[in-house]
This record gives C-alpha cells, structure tokens and sequence, in this order.
C-alpha cells in the first residue's frame, strides 16, 4: 500500500516564511533555509515552497533563497509562485526543485500546463489550487487568494490533470489558518473527478486531524500544513507514531 506523505509548507514573502489566516494577517515565522533543513532532518516526506507574493507582485520567484533552500534539503521540493511560463519552469527546475508548483499562471494561460507536462513530464507539474466557496460554489481564486475568478473549481480542476498536470494540491481558503480540520467535502469532490496524487492543504490543527483526513478520504495521497509544524504545535514525528498505530502507511 503506498504510504501517506506529510508535507510542511513553507509560504515566503520577502525571503521569510510567513503564516496567517484564511490567507490574511501574515507573521513572520522563520527563514526558509533554516526551516526547510529542521523539516528535512525531522522525517517530512516533502516540502513545498511557495513564494506566496509573486504572482500578485507581478514579479519572478527569489531563486538566490531558493538555490540555498534546495541545497538543504533531500528530500522532493516543490516550488511554486509567479509561474507563467515554460522558461519559469526550466528556471526553477534548475535552482534544485524537483516539482514545480503552478496556479495563476494555468489560469491566465491554458496551454502552460501541456506545454510543460510535455518538456517535462507530469511529474514535474503540480496545479495548486486555491478555492473557496462563493454562493454555495467552489471558485478558483487567483494571486495568493485574491481574486475571486469566477471559474467552477472542480471542473477546472479536472481539465488541468486531463492536460497533464501530475498532482494536485488542493488549498482551502474557507479551513486555512483556522485549525479546525481539512475541508473533506471539497477535497472528496476532487478526488470523484481525478486520477492522480491530491495532497490535501488548509485546516489542520493537531494530529487528529490528518489522522480523520486519511481514514475518511482513502484517496487523499497527502497533508500540508504550515503553522502547526513551524510553531511546535505538532512534531512530525509524534504524527506518523499517531499514523502507524491508527494503521495508515506511513514512512517513520
């Protein structure tokens, strides 16, 4: 049986890592280097890094933090953050990640994620999504969670797989921040419509948790969280022990 991957995630804005609520009121956490090393050292089966200004910025990700993150860690990163283009790609291919991470710029360009599951492979092509619900419907919102585009979620996110995405981290805004568990409605509606790995991200808030999203949604590949790791609240280790004896493979 594959096992169930625990993902940190370190959101970065100005080269720090920064948390808050429902993608609002960011606080200063950590450096991405320093973090991404305790994570790498401490048994996270992945991370993902997410230069959450850049697209709203309108501006490339910081490749020089980058570069030095990749450098310490060994295990999968996933980079994600002003993706527009295939070059974008190559470019953070090459500064050490192993997946790249896209979301307003599949949005504003619907042929980016075949062009680059192409030169690439789907492997390397991860649509993160970030959705909330607008009048009883999911919408994909765009720049960090600012605007609202009006775009059916589930459906869009069928056709960016069916184009070649490979995965697909699915973030509520409705349960970011607010530790009150993952949204398992719209998580479960994703997994109806898609074939590959869904990592699950937004809600988290202690080991129960993830120990809920795993045994409800069997299909559910991962779970991300950032503020429950960087603030101590969860240790990751305590949380696959937590795994192993609620019998849900994990690496350990």
């Amino acid at each position: 049986m594959i096992t169930k991957r625990i993902i940190p995630c370190l959101d970065v804005r100005d080269g720090r890592v920064v948390k808050g609520t429902n993608f609002q009121n960011l606080n200063d956490v950590n450096s991405p280097v320093e973090l991404a090393k305790f994570y790498s050292d401490n048994g996270a089966d992945e991370l993902v890094f997410y230069d959450i200004t850049a697209s709203s910025d309108g501006r490339k990700i910081f490749t020089d933090i980058l570069r030095e993150t990749a450098r310490n860690v060994f295990i999968p990163l996933t980079v994600g953050g002003g993706i527009s283009s295939v070059k974008d790609f190559e470019r953070v291919l090459s500064c050490g990640a192993d997946k790249v991470s896209v979301n307003t710029g599949a949005i504003r360009n619907p042929e980016l994620i075949p062009e680059a599951a192409k030169l690439y492979g789907s492997q390397c092509v991860v649509i993160s999504a970030d959705v909330k619900r607008v009048d009883g419907k999911f919408h994909v919102f765009a720049r960090g969670g600012r605007d609202d585009t009006g775009i059916e979620a589930i459906g869009w996110i069928k056709s960016c797989v069916d184009n070649g995405a490979g995965e697909v981290v699915l973030n509520s805004i409705d349960t970011d921040g607010v530790k009150g568990g993952f949204d398992l409605e719209m998580l479960e509606r994703v997994c109806e419509v898609v074939n590959v790995p869904v990592i699950a991200s937004g809600g988290a808030g202690k080991i129960d948790d993830f120990i809920t999203l795993f045994e409800s949604l069997p299909k559910v590949d991962a779970g991300l969280a950032a503020s429950i790791f960087h603030f101590g609240e969860v240790a990751i280790k305590d949380l696959k022990a937590a795994m192993k004896a609620n019998d849900i493979p994990v690496r350990l």
